[in-house]
Parts: C-alpha cells; sequence; structure tokens
C-alpha cells in the first residue's frame, strides 16, 4: 500500500481524507502546525490512536520512500514539508485530487454543493443510508454529532457499499473536478466568488451528473439549473409546486416539525433552513430509489454537525450556542432559527480575512441587523489573519460603525479575549451567547470557556 502524508491533517478536510486512507489499509501520516502550536491535541490524539503517526511540520515527515504529500489549498510552498518534498521529487497534490480519486471510485457517488448548508445536506445524506443499510462512506467538512462516539475524528463514516457522498467546495473551484452520479446544488449566494462565476460553476457541475440532480426551488441563483438529459428535482420549503414541498414548519424547544406530502416529521434541529437541507437529502436519496418518508423518519434521528448552531451548554439559564456562520446566507438563516426562540442574543462574530470582509462585510452586518431586536448585542473582535501577505484596508471597527448607522448595539473589540471578558461581565439569565465564526479551530474552546466562567 501506499505510503502518503498530510501537510496540515488537523484540518478537517484532510483530517477526513487521512483518516479514509487508513481505512483503506494505507500508511498515513502527517503534521500541523496547530500540533506544533500545542493545539488541536483532541484531533492529534484521535488522529494517532488510529495508527496515524504525527511528526513535527520541519520537513521530518518527508522521507525518501514516500509516495505522495498532500496538501490544502491554504498552504504555501516555504513550508518546510512541501520544500522538502519538492526537493526529493515527490509529488505534492491538493486535497482536492484525492478527494476526486475516492470519490470517483463509487459507481453511486453524490456531491453536495452550494454555498451554505452543505456540510448538513452532506451529513444527512450519509446518516439516512447508514441507517437504511447502504452502507456508505461520506467524507465532511463537519463532526459528525451521532458518530461522536467513534474511533478518529467523526468527520467520515466510512463503509464497503457503493455509495460515496461528498461536499463539493466551489470557493477554491475544486467543485469542477467532480463527476457525481447525483448532483445536489443546495443554494447559491455571495461568499467567496461573484455570483454570475458560482453560476457557470454549478451549471457546469449540473451537466455532469450522470443519473441526476437536486436544485433548491427557494433560491433564485439556482432555481434554473438543469441537467439538460437526466431527472432534475427541486424542493421547497415556499413553493407548493416543487417535488418535495414542505409545510406547517413549527418551532419545537429543541427542534422544529414539518408536513411532508400529508405526514409530520420533526427534526432534532431548530430553523426552517434545516428543513430545507432536510428536503435536499431526502430527494437526493430518492435518486437512488429511497422512499422519501423513510429517509425523513430515519432524519428524525440526526443530530447535526458540531459548530451549526450547537448548544455547547447552559449555565445559570444562559445558554452558549457555537456556530460555524461566515457569510450573509449563514448569518441570516442562523439569526433567524435563534429568533423563533424567545431571549436576548449576545452574538460575537470572527470576521475571517480582509479580503472576504472587503466582499462582503457589509452585508454580513446587513443580515444580522435586519434581525436583531433593540436589546440585542453585536460584538466584533479585529478580523481573523491567518498568515499570508494581504492589503489590510478595512477594519472590525467599520463594520461595527455600519452597524451602529443602522441602529443596532454593536461593540468593536481589539482582541477576542477582551470580548469573551464584556460577555462573561454582562450577560444574564434567559440569554443566549452565540460565538460565529469559521475556520479558526480554537472558537470552540472559546464557546467552553466563556460556559465554565459564566456566574
Amino acid at each position: 500500500m501506499a505510503k502518503t502524508s498530510f501537510c496540515g491533517i488537523s484540518g478537517s478536510g484532510m483530517s477526513a481524507l487521512a483518516q479514509i486512507l487508513k481505512h483503506q489499509g494505507h500508511e498515513v501520516r502527517g503534521s500541523d502546525r496547530s500540533f506544533d502550536q500545542g493545539k488541536d491535541q483532541a484531533n492529534r490524539n484521535a488522529l494517532e490512536a488510529m495508527g496515524i503517526k504525527i511528526y513535527p511540520q520541519d520537513g521530518s515527515a518527508i522521507t525518501d520512500d514516500l509516495d505522495t504529500l498532500y496538501v490544502s489549498s491554504a498552504v504555501e510552498d516555504s513550508i518546510p514539508d512541501i520544500k522538502a518534498a519538492l526537493s526529493k521529487n515527490i509529488p505534492v497534490k491538493k486535497r482536492s485530487d484525492l478527494l476526486a480519486e475516492i470519490f470517483h471510485q463509487y459507481p453511486h457517488n453524490i456531491a453536495v454543493g452550494g454555498t451554505s448548508g452543505k456540510t448538513t445536506v452532506t451529513a444527512m445524506i450519509g446518516y439516512i443510508l447508514d441507517k437504511l443499510g447502504y452502507k456508505p462512506t461520506m467524507i465532511n467538512g463537519g463532526l459528525l454529532l451521532n458518530y461522536a462516539d467513534m474511533p478518529g475524528i467523526p468527520n467520515i463514516i466510512c463503509n464497503n457499499g457503493d455509495t460515496c457522498v461528498i461536499e463539493a467546495d466551489e470557493s477554491d473551484g475544486s467543485i469542477e473536478k467532480y463527476s457525481p452520479y447525483i448532483a445536489v446544488i443546495n443554494n447559491i449566494s455571495i461568499d467567496h466568488k461573484p455570483i454570475p462565476e458560482l453560476q457557470k460553476l454549478f451549471g457546469d457541475f449540473a451537466s455532469r451528473a450522470k443519473h441526476g440532480v437536486v436544485v433548491n426551488a427557494d433560491c433564485t441563483a439556482c432555481a434554473n439549473i438543469k441537467n439538460p438529459q437526466k431527472p432534475n428535482l427541486s424542493f421547497s420549503i415556499i413553493n407548493p409546486n416543487a417535488d418535495f414541498y414542505a409545510m406547517n414548519i413549527t418551532p419545537l424547544p429543541h427542534g422544529v416539525k414539518y408536513t411532508l406530502d400529508g405526514k409530520d416529521f420533526t427534526l432534532k434541529l431548530i430553523g426552517q433552513f434545516n428543513v430545507s437541507n432536510a428536503l435536499a437529502a431526502i430527494a437526493a436519496c430518492s435518486l437512488l430509489g429511497i422512499d422519501k418518508f423513510d429517509a425523513a423518519q430515519a432524519l428524525e434521528g440526526f443530530l447535526g454537525t458540531h459548530r451549526r448552531l450547537e448548544v455547547v451548554g447552559v449555565r445559570n439559564n444562559i445558554s452558549v450556542i457555537d456556530d460555524f456562520a461566515h457569510n450573509p446566507d449563514k448569518v441570516k438563516a442562523s439569526v433567524s432559527a435563534l429568533r423563533d426562540y424567545p431571549g436576548r442574543l449576545i452574538m460575537m462574530f470572527q470576521p475571517h480575512g480582509f479580503t472576504p470582509m472587503r466582499m462582503m462585510g457589509r452585508q454580513i452586518i446587513d443580515e444580522f441587523t435586519a434581525q436583531m431586536n433593540n436589546d440585542d448585542l453585536l460584538l466584533l473582535p479585529e478580523i481573523y489573519f491567518a498568515g499570508g501577505s494581504v492589503t489590510r484596508d478595512i477594519s472590525s471597527q467599520d463594520l461595527v460603525n455600519y452597524a451602529k448607522e443602522k441602529g443596532k448595539q454593536a461593540l468593536f473589540f481589539a482582541t477576542r479575549e477582551d470580548c469573551g471578558q464584556f460577555i462573561i461581565a454582562n450577560a444574564r439569565p434567559q440569554d443566549r451567547i452565540v460565538i460565529m465564526g469559521a475556520r479558526d479551530n480554537t472558537l470552540p474552546e472559546f464557546c467552553k470557556t466563556i460556559l465554565k466562567e459564566i456566574k
């Protein structure tokens, strides 16, 4: 079997693929700068427990007998592992290349695309298939709460059936590498690329589907995307003419209830957007011949994925919620779901990257302020910077000023620690503290610290 190494192995996408290769019998090793900094130790322990050897990110993992070094799209050629691989003429391949290679090994492969919700929809499809005995392989960017007790990091399901479900990422253009049996397009909205560019990507994606396409009829940017030769299924929580339509959507204390073709079902997740996600998953499974009611029934046991409106805990009647929202659509979905329930919202949004905030920062603030009550608080620490060369011509202070212009309570903090201390000092019973942001693996630990220190 091949010997492979992963540079940045703690990342959600990289760790999932490393585990898949390990399950397939390959020798797997890796490095991560977070491990070297003493961070992400739970991930390190989980990978090592599977027999994956972890090296410092100093090039020592790159031995002469290594077959391939896999890297994410976010790493630089100056990293010692990459420099060592290039000097030894060891192939350096992208994470998405390996994902495509694994994906296309399965005849019934399902790729889930969309600006928002693809992690949840991918997890839902994998869960339905697993519960109904289809023995799927599923590769996800989020941690699966239903599989938290499995060995390793729970962002995969690894079985020996003929079905594979993955997230198809449009942010780096890697969606172009997948030719799926079933293509799912959850939505299209501004995030990493402008809408016309995304529509072209997703249109081509749909045209490559070998068996069928599932599209969100409620998203005007993608509703008309079709495959001219294959079945096209639509889903909606607005339009009764869609192929899969949910009505009577009602918030429950710890979830949501909905009606599908005359039958009532519940989800353990809050928010109308999660009913829409469920319809996407049910529609995709129907293209495999699965009864829609069987799929909906299976989803009643689905617990969700880590950092998607995940309740970290409740202390003194104050809830702490961890959420991955980082673009306008995700913010809108999360805050609207939280608005279905009583209590003041104290929302800390961790902006990520100067270029994304330049592109969509004001739109993100628009979504926050459109749904905030007068007593809600929006808190922003300075923009999270992961490294590299970039023009720093926007600050979280600019976004806070914009929120204030729109008449809402917003505060800027130079550091996240200062923000956390303000939250701890000002939270009161009935409040919901929501920590929002992406691509920073320390946010969940930050949530736990706040929960522990709330008086």
